[in-house]
């Protein structure tokens, strides 16, 4: 069967979007769940790390634990495909409040390491047009997302 360069365009950007849909969830999903097991001295860790700012301690602590369990699991629905849509933008906003903390510390160099996941995250979502190979593909049946 021919397939026309139209066909090719669209199959190499969904495979694309897959394969950075899923490095980017085996990434994210592993920083939370290699954490899990420590996720006590990773929080009092942060509230160290941020003592010298304006921010309560308690709240740097709180926010320790929620950062572990929601890069768990929303590397886990991006990693699956599923829920994808919200997955991504879940994960830019955890992005944003990790930019915002990592700011308020003055760590530059590591606001700079965290700006190209910030834009793997807007390209996935800006093409989920795209998403056929994931768990939301198969329950579409493998059809564009409604919800563009």
């Amino acid at each position: 069967m021919d397939m026309t360069l139209r066909d090719q365009t669209l199959r190499d950007r969904t495979l694309a979007h897959a394969l950075a849909r899923v490095a980017l969830g085996t990434n994210i999903s592993i920083h939370g769940l290699a954490r899990m097991p420590h996720i006590a001295p990773f929080a009092a860790q942060m509230r160290v790390e941020f003592s010298q700012t304006f921010l309560p301690g308690a709240l740097v602590e709180a926010t320790g634990y929620a950062i572990v369990v929601a890069e768990a699991g929303i590397g886990l629905l991006i990693l699956a495909g599923l829920r994808l849509r919200i997955a991504l933008i879940l994960g830019l906003v955890l992005m944003i409040v990790l930019q915002f903390g990592t700011c308020v510390r003055q760590d530059w160099n590591v606001a700079g390491l965290q700006l190209p996941y910030v834009g793997l995250y807007a390209l996935l979502l800006a093409t989920c047009r795209y998403d056929r190979y994931s768990v939301d593909g198969l329950l579409r049946g493998n059809r564009e997302p409604a919800y563009l």
